[in-house]
């Protein structure tokens, strides 16, 4: 471990930071809702299927760079955004309003989501294929500096720059504007806001929005960095993600952030210091732990509160 610390380390932030980015989605819809939308991790799934679809579509076949690459990382995030956030919107106007709307149980809403989370899956291994799909290289991965055992690559770099990037974007949404407030006075207390003129579906529509736009530029970082896809990609990774958000503080958008930073970072050490087999178990035992000795996790349930 001690030798690999370095390496560990950036490869663990670099996947922190996807973890982070889907961390979000959940943060956000439980925040709000208090609900664990467990069909994230399809949500998650499309945005890694329409960049895949963008860059099929392109024909590339070779890293490009320069402005060819800033324009393609752009329609890949556009595509992706929209892909995530359009099905995150249909999710919930499917699955979830008729039951809010009829005063059903969380537990409905639970079932709800896994039944959504399976038709997803089952739906695109039918559409595409039940494999893995390869997907090209779109910028070459040049290593740019060297710390200790680690090495810093483009890839790595635009993972975490653009991850911590677009969580202080989403930061500042919901601390200063009217639909932000909108959102934390919901989450804090969904009767009173709606005396204050707070309409709900509109408050919902935009959280849902807001998380799959989230998890579609974390689609677009995954494969980027892995150059994979697959029906089934989202389920551990969304596993993974919602273990971030309880760990950071579900509920709190900086505390996803931070629960994604760490979780990789756990992981990656735990991984260096007793083999990459152990990864996963790490992860869940991180879980369980939380669970039992700190359910708010390491900063709370911040959202509600008003902070961000």
């Amino acid at each position: 471990m001690v030798t690999q610390f370095w390496a560990s380390t950036i490869d663990g932030l670099t996947v922190g930071s996807i973890y982070a980015l889907v961390a979000l989605g959940y943060t956000l819809v439980y925040g709000v809702l208090r609900l664990i939308n467990f069909a994230h991790s399809e949500i998650f799934m499309i945005g890694t299927m329409a960049t895949y679809f963008v860059i099929t579509s392109l024909g590339l076949s070779a890293p490009v760079g320069g402005f060819a690459l800033a324009g393609v990382l752009i329609l890949c995030f556009v595509a992706a955004a929209a892909a995530s956030g359009g099905s995150a919107v249909l999710l919930e106007r499917i699955a979830y309003r008729p039951l809010r709307r009829r005063g059903a149980s969380r537990l409905a809403a639970l079932i709800s989501a896994i039944g959504a989370s399976l038709f997803l899956q089952e739906l695109f291994a039918l559409w595409l294929s039940r494999d893995p799909i390869g997907v090209a290289r779109v910028m070459a991965k040049s290593n740019l500096l060297t710390i200790g055992s680690g090495t810093v690559r483009t890839d790595k770099l635009l993972v975490f720059v653009s991850a911590v990037l677009m969580m202080l974007l989403l930061d500042r949404f919901v601390s200063t504007t009217r639909l932000g407030r909108g959102i934390r006075a919901t989450a804090q207390d969904p009767e009173t806001a709606v005396l204050m003129g707070v309409d709900i579906d509109r408050i919902v529509f935009t959280t849902f929005l807001l998380g799959g736009i989230m998890a579609g530029a974390a689609g677009v970082l995954f494969v980027v960095f892995f150059e994979i896809t697959q029906f089934t990609i989202g389920f551990l990774l969304g596993i993974k993600a919602f273990t971030a958000a309880v760990l950071g503080g579900i509920g709190n958008l900086r505390g996803a952030l931070l629960g994604g930073l760490l979780l990789g970072l756990i992981e990656n050490y735990g991984a260096s210091a007793l083999g990459s087999q152990w990864k996963d178990v790490i992860a869940f035992t991180i879980l369980v732990l939380v669970l039992m000795f700190r359910p708010t996790g390491l900063l709370g349930e911040a959202l509600a509160r008003g902070k961000a």
